[in-house]
C-alpha cells in the first residue's frame, strides 16, 4: 500500500512530435490531444492568464502603502521570484510535454500520493480563481453598463450570500447574472476547440495590451519626474516605505503574477512543446514584467504616490487631468478584457488537469474523453463550467479570493521540489530545457 502511495511514474523524454502528433496517452491507446498551439499562442495564453484587472489595482496600492515609486522594484523583485518558478516549469513542461502540468511533474517525481493532493489542489485553484475572477468581471462590466445608464438591478447582480465577520449572510440578492454569463461564454468557447480558445485569447489580450498602451502613451506628457522624488521613501516601519517597503510590495504585487503556470496546461496540445513550452513561460513571464513596470512608472509619475491608494487607482490618475476622462472608459474595457482571458485560460487548463489525472486512474474515466470532433477533454470542461458558474453566481468575491493564493504557492513549491529531486535521482536525463546553473 505504502509503496503505490509513493511509486512514481518513468520520466522519459518524449520524442520530438510536430503538429497533430500526440505524445500524451498514444503509447498507452487512450484518448489524445491534438497539438495545434504554437510559440506565439502559449506566450499569448501566458499574457492573457497573468494581466487581469491587478494591474489597474494592485500598483497603486502597493505604491501607496508599502513601496512608493519604488513600486517599480517591486514588480521586479516579484518578477524574478516568479521567473525561478517559471524556470523550474519550463524544464519539467519540455520534458514531459502533457496536460497535467504541476500534477503529472510531482507523479513523476515524488510519487503518486503527492501528485494526487497536488493534483486536487489545482483543480481547486483553477476553479475558484476562475470564480472569483468572474465576480470582478461582474463589478466592472455592470460599472461599464452604468456609464450608459443601463446597470443592471443589484438582484440580478449580487451573489445571494456574502461573508461578514466570518459568518455567511444573505444579501437580498437572486444571484450574479454577469458573472455567470460570463463563465457559460467561456466555456463553451473551451467545449469546441483549444484553436478556438487560442484565437478568442489572442483578440481578448490584443484589445487589453492595445488599452494599456493607449493609457501609457496619452499619460507620458502629465509624468512629473517630481513625483519620483524621493524615488525610495523614507523607511516607516512596518513594511511601509524603505527597502522594508519594497520587499513588502514585492510580496504584495507578486499575485499579480499568478497564472502564467497554467501555460503548461498546455503543453500536450503545443506543437514543438520542447522548444515552444520554455519559450511561452519565460516570454509571457517577461512580457508581463515589461508592462507592469511601465505602467507603476507612468502611473506614480502622474500624481504623487500617496494618493493612489484607492480602489480604482488608474481612474484617480485620469481624473487629475479632465482632458483624459475619456480613458476612463477604454480603462474599463481593458480590465473587462484582462479578466476575460483570465477566465478563459483558467477553464481552459483546469479539465486539463482532470483530463492526466482521469488517464492515470485517480478520478473516473470519463473525465479523460476527448470530444470525437473538436478534440477537447469535453466532460471536464461542461462539468468545470458548471461548477464555476454557482460559484460565481452565488458566492461572494472575499470568500472565493481567499482559497486561491496558498494553492499557487503550494504548486510553485511542488515543481521546484521535483526538479531538485530529478537532479539527483536521474542527473543524467536528456533535458531539453535546463534551469541554468542547477
Amino acid at each position: 500500500m505504502s509503496m503505490g502511495l509513493f511509486a512514481t511514474k518513468p520520466v522519459e523524454p518524449a520524442p520530438h512530435v510536430d503538429a497533430g502528433e500526440p505524445v500524451e496517452g498514444s503509447l498507452r491507446g487512450e484518448a489524445t490531444l491534438k497539438r495545434t498551439l504554437t510559440a506565439t499562442q502559449l506566450v499569448l495564453l501566458g499574457v492573457g492568464a497573468v494581466i487581469g484587472a491587478g494591474i489597474f489595482v494592485l500598483t497603486g496600492h502597493a505604491a501607496a502603502a508599502h513601496a512608493g515609486p519604488a513600486i517599480i522594484l517591486s514588480f521586479v523583485f516579484a518578477g524574478i521570484a516568479c521567473a525561478f518558478a517559471g524556470l523550474c516549469y519550463a524544464e519539467f513542461a519540455a520534458l514531459l510535454p502533457v496536460s497535467g502540468s504541476a500534477y503529472s511533474y510531482s507523479y513523476a517525481t515524488l510519487g503518486e500520493a503527492v501528485a494526487w493532493f497536488i493534483g486536487w489542489n489545482l483543480v481547486l485553484e483553477y476553479l475558484f480563481a476562475a470564480s472569483t475572477v468572474a465576480v470582478g468581471w461582474s463589478s466592472y462590466f455592470n460599472s461599464f453598463l452604468a456609464t450608459f445608464g443601463l446597470a443592471l438591478p443589484p438582484a440580478l447582480a449580487t451573489a445571494p450570500l456574502n461573508v461578514v465577520d466570518g459568518k455567511l449572510i444573505y444579501t437580498g440578492g437572486l444571484f450574479n447574472l454577469p458573472a455567470v454569463a460570463i463563465v457559460a461564454a467561456v466555456a463553451t468557447i473551451g467545449y469546441y476547440g483549444i484553436r478556438q480558445s487560442a484565437f478568442a485569447n489572442t483578440i481578448i489580450v490584443t484589445i487589453k495590451v492595445i488599452v494599456i498602451l493607449l493609457f501609457v502613451a496619452f499619460s507620458l506628457q502629465y509624468v512629473n519626474p517630481d513625483n519620483w522624488v524621493p524615488f525610495i521613501p523614507e523607511n516607516q516601519g512596518q513594511g511601509k516605505f524603505g527597502w522594508d517597503g519594497i520587499f513588502r510590495g514585492a510580496s504584495v504585487v507578486f499575485f499579480a503574477y499568478i497564472g502564467f503556470d497554467a501555460v503548461s496546461t498546455a503543453a500536450g496540445e503545443a506543437k514543438n512543446p520542447q522548444r515552444d513550452m520554455p519559450i511561452g513561460i519565460l516570454g509571457s513571464l517577461v512580457i508581463c514584467t515589461v508592462i507592469y513596470i511601465i505602467v507603476s512608472a507612468v502611473l506614480t509619475g502622474m500624481m504623487p504616490y500617496n494618493l493612489l491608494g484607492t480602489p480604482k487607482p488608474v481612474a484617480t490618475a485620469l481624473e487629475a487631468y479632465p482632458t483624459l476622462s475619456w480613458l476612463k472608459v477604454l480603462v474599463e474595457i481593458g480590465a473587462i478584457a484582462g479578466l476575460s482571458s483570465v477566465i478563459l485560460v483558467m477553464l481552459m487548463g483546469q479539465p486539463r488537469i482532470f483530463f492526466s489525472m482521469a488517464q492515470d486512474g485517480l478520478i473516473p474515466k470519463m473525465f479523460g474523453k476527448v470530444h470525437p470532433k473538436h478534440q477537447t477533454p469535453h466532460v471536464g470542461t461542461i462539468f468545470v463550467g458548471v461548477i464555476a458558474a454557482a460559484l460565481a453566481g452565488f458566492l461572494p468575491i472575499s470568500f472565493l479570493g481567499d482559497l486561491v493564493s496558498m494553492g499557487t504557492l503550494l504548486a510553485f513549491a511542488t515543481v521546484s521540489a521535483g526538479v531538485l529531486v530529478l537532479r539527483y535521482t536521474q542527473p543524467n536525463l536528456n533535458r531539453p530545457f535546463r534551469v541554468p546553473a542547477a
